[in-house]
């Protein structure tokens, strides 16, 4: 379970992706139905989600040896961990405590805008204006959709700008590590580097949440809690990290453009919505028509460019 057979179809790292952005969709909404606060929510979610990806790693024999990458990338290894993870997702979950969950999903959906920034700083690689145009019309449509059309919802002051701004952290964090991981998940295998840097950033979360706001969980309690927020939790934890986290690194470190295979992130809010509708029979505006529409034709305008450059 290396990223080799992903490197030599880049169809089927950007497929990778896409299920990432799939299982990404609905993690907001999980993570309000745990009736859990933030910061406690945050060290349940990846202590769970890093025992799940280390079990999966020890299935198979190419990744089993997780000590291996510390003799040479060991210090690489606990700061990208501690920025992607520990930071990353304590802002993203703590700013569900101040604002809504349309203003942090608005927010969170720029990630594929900062990967481009990042790629650009780090790899020199060239963020051109149509990746930003088209990232830019689809952050639009996000927001179309996300607020039915109403721009208004998404301002914010007092506590909900800490809770946007909390989010815009999280973006700019989780898209710097997406980055700066890719080399070395190339060296050891995606499955390895997501056990290991998932389960560093989940005993960071810990340490700091129980420091700070003096909440020490304990594992040894998960099945004291009632049905529901137990099947919240564990779902939050299987399905929105082990499995999500594995899809999405994964498959950002071996397309071969991070930046292009990073704007298939803005599906998110379309699948949410689609979800919503297929199994909650919610109906659907024509402000939300409107905003797939633009979100779909700006993604697709970005793979198509792509395959006009590589057409011989």
């Amino acid at each position: 379970m290396n990223n080799g057979l992903w490197h030599r179809y880049s169809t089927l790292a950007y497929l990778a992706v896409l299920l990432g952005v799939i299982g990404h969709a609905s993690s907001e909404f999980v993570a309000v139905l745990t009736q859990i606060k933030g910061p406690e929510l945050s060290v349940w979610r990846f202590l769970l989600g890093s025992l799940g990806l280390i079990g999966l790693a020890l299935i198979f024999p190419s990744s089993r040896n997780l000590l291996e990458p510390f003799k040479t990338v060991g210090f690489r290894l606990v700061w990208l961990s501690t920025l992607g993870v520990t930071i990353g997702y304590l802002l993203f979950h703590w700013s569900l405590d101040y604002a809504t969950v349309p203003q942090v999903a608005t927010m969170v959906t720029t990630i594929p805008i900062f990967v481009g920034l990042v790629n650009m700083l780090l790899n020199k690689q060239v963020f051109s204006r149509i990746k930003l145009v088209t990232g830019l019309c689809a952050l639009l449509g996000v927001a179309l959709l996300i607020t039915d059309g109403y721009l208004a919802q998404l301002s914010g002051s007092g506590q909900s700008l800490i809770g946007v701004l909390m989010a815009l952290g999280c973006a700019a964090t989780v898209a710097a590590y997406s980055v700066a991981i890719r080399p070395v998940i190339a060296q050891f295998g995606a499955l390895r580097i997501t056990a290991i840097t998932m389960s560093i950033g989940a005993v960071g979360l810990w340490l700091v949440v129980g420091l700070v706001w003096q909440l020490w969980v304990n594992p040894l309690n998960l099945f004291d809690r009632p049905g529901g927020q137990l099947a919240a939790l564990l779902t939050l934890a299987v399905w929105n990290t082990t499995i999500t986290q594995f899809f999405w690194i994964g498959g950002l470190a071996a397309v071969p453009d991070i930046t292009r295979g990073s704007y298939l992130f803005f599906f998110k809010p379309v699948i949410a919505t689609l979800l919503a509708i297929f199994f909650l029979n919610q109906s659907i505006t024509g402000w939300q028509t409107m905003a797939i529409g633009v979100i779909c034709i700006s993604v697709l305008c970005e793979a198509l460019l792509a395959l006009r450059k590589t057409a011989p």
